[in-house]
Order: structure tokens, then sequence, then C-alpha cells
């Protein structure tokens, strides 16, 4: 007789920009749920342990939280900053810093010491000015990882989660149209459809799609895209098995009416969807990087520096990516132990 054990899985948390509300909203998301996920997960939060303390502090958290010991449910492990970092006063020297927290990341979910990163707000502007080339997350995880192709969805919470996939992530406007193609269309759509097979437990995942022009091109008269590019990936994806649809006039998909029937909007590019989700759902909202072969969640904001080392930035998206980290990771490890590699036979 086979008798499943319960493994925790482990969490690591990488605390951003140090000029911004990361590193207090990890404290805060600890001290206000932490007790709640210790049966289902570990963690361990990277990040400088003074800088982590003292924004603690300022939050009104007990800084105790950071003081647990090897073995704990929480681990901090301290990642010195470059230079000493000033609430709301971005330093380009830290770049390296933050990135070292991110590599330390990635390479532990890529040999298996963690089962899934959540990430905290960086500053991409300043890591740029430090000489260093990065457009964001998704695309340095896609590097990082070597995964060809990867799609950032940003995901409502809730009872009724709302969720919007990107054809195009951190492009130029004027780029965007040259970026979209076919081939990379349907493999956009079969990495969503298998991840919410995979990862969110959605048995057969319905897809709508929006078109790139105003009204979906008007039947061409206001662009050829959705004629020449966009309907021809759906149909194909269709015959691959994916169940997708479109495409749809992006100002009147957005309804109850119409995302009751689906379980993700694929958008052309950047703020095509996003306003329309963050205007529902921020706050409980969150980022998940579909097609990697690890686990990655994120919040649906930014460094907020006015708000860093004030108290007043709220958490309820760190929280959310939390959760949504531990519930995926879970989801990956049933997995295993349903093929035998996490049982206890009795």
């Amino acid at each position: 007789m086979s008798k499943s054990v319960t493994i925790p899985v482990h969490i690591v948390i990488t605390t951003g920009e140090p000029a911004g509300i990361g590193p207090e909203l990890v404290a805060q998301a600890f001290a206000r749920r932490a007790s709640l996920w210790y049966r289902a997960a570990h963690f361990t939060v990277l990040g400088d342990r003074q800088l982590l303390i003292d924004r603690a502090k300022q939050a009104g958290v007990d800084p105790a939280i950071w003081l647990m010991e090897t073995g704990a449910p929480v681990v901090l492990r301290d990642v010195p900053l470059s230079v000493w970092s000033i609430a709301g006063v971005l330093d380009a020297a830290n770049s390296r810093y933050v990135l070292s927290m991110l590599d330390s990341a990635i390479e532990g979910a890529l040999d298996g010491t963690f089962d899934a990163i959540v990430t905290s707000p960086i500053q991409k502007s300043i890591i740029n000015d430090s000489g260093v080339l990065f457009t964001g997350h998704t695309e340095y995880l896609a590097k990082r990882t070597g995964t060809s192709r990867v799609v950032m969805m940003l995901s409502g919470t809730g009872n009724r989660p709302m969720r919007v996939a990107l054809a195009t992530t951190h492009l130029s406007l004027r780029n965007v149209p040259d970026a979209l193609n076919i081939d990379g269309l349907v493999d956009t759509l079969v990495i969503i459809d298998q991840d919410l097979r995979a990862r969110f437990c959605i048995a057969s995942p319905r897809i709508l799609v929006t078109g790139l022009n105003p009204h979906a091109g008007e039947s061409g008269y206001l662009g050829r895209e959705e004629i020449e590019v966009i309907k021809p990936a759906v149909l194909r994806a269709c015959a691959s098995g994916v169940h997708a649809r479109g495409p749809y006039p992006a100002d009147t998909l957005f309804h109850p009416r119409y995302l009751h029937d689906a379980d993700c909007v694929l958008v052309m590019y950047h703020d095509q969807g996003l306003p329309v989700l963050k205007f529902a759902t921020f706050g409980e909202c969150i980022n998940v990087t579909l097609g990697l072969p690890i686990v990655r969640t994120s919040v649906d904001h930014g460094t907020a520096l006015n708000l860093a080392g004030t108290g007043r930035a709220d958490c309820g998206s760190l929280i959310a990516a939390i959760e949504t980290a531990i519930a995926m990771a879970s989801t990956a490890v049933d997995g295993a132990m349903i093929r035998g590699t996490a049982s206890d036979s009795k």
C-alpha cells in the first residue's frame, strides 16, 4: 500500500531593487501570512541582512522575522549590497546586487534546490544605466534558463481569476507588428495551453485572442495582420489541439459575458491588455512566466520609490504571488509523487 508524504515546497524570494518597496513588502507579507504558509512551504529570502532588518523596522514589522536560524521555515540568505541603499534613492552601483539575487534564485531552481521563484519589483532603467542591457525579468529568465520562448501572463486572483498573456512583452509599440508571425503566435498559444493544464490544473483551457488593430482590422481596411498572421495562427493552434478563438477586437473583448467563457486572453502587446487587467484586479494581480522549466511568479507593480521606507505600500500582490507559487510548485511536486518519486510505501 502506498501512502503519500506531505513535502513542503521550497520557495526562494528575491527582494528586488533595494531602494524600492520590495524589501519591506517581503517583511510585511511574512508578518501577515507566514504562519499560514509554513506547513505547505519553506522559504529562502535573498537580500542584504541589515537592509532587510532596517526596512522591516520602518514598515513596523518585528525584525526578528529575519533572525531565524538555518532549518527554520524562513531562512535569510545574506547578499551584501554593493553600496548602502537609501529608501527611494536609486544607485546604479547596486544593479549587480539585484542581478546576483536573481542569478542565485535561478541557479537554485534549475538544480532543484528551490521549487519556485518569487521576484520582488526591480528598476529596469537603473540596471541599464549601470551598463547592463536589461529589458525585464521575463526576458532575463528566458536567457538564463536557455528557453527559446516564454510567455508573460498576468493573472488576477480571487473567485473569478482573469488572465492576460502577451504575444510581445517589453517592446516599443512601433516594433510590435514586425515581431508578430504565425509560428511565434502558434508557439505562444501552445505554451499557454500546456502551462494552464500542467501548472493551473485546467483540463481544457479556453483562450481568446485579440487582434492587433482597431476593430481587429475591420476586414483588412485598418490593417491586415489579423488576416495574414493572427487568424492563420489561431487555426493552426486549434489544429494541434489548442482551444483558441479569435481574433477579436480588444476594445470589446474585455467584458464579463466574453471573459466568462475564457481561461486566458492573449493580447498582442503590453498595453493592449494589462491596463484593463490592472484596473480590475490591481493589488491582487500577479505575474507568471509561462514556458520556463521552473516556476516563477511576481508582483503586478513596480518599485514605488515614493513609498519606499514608509510602510504604506500594499503587500497584497506579493502575498498573492507567494501563494500562487506555493500552489504551482505543490502541483509539480504532487505530480512527481504520483510518478513515484516521492512516496512512502508500506
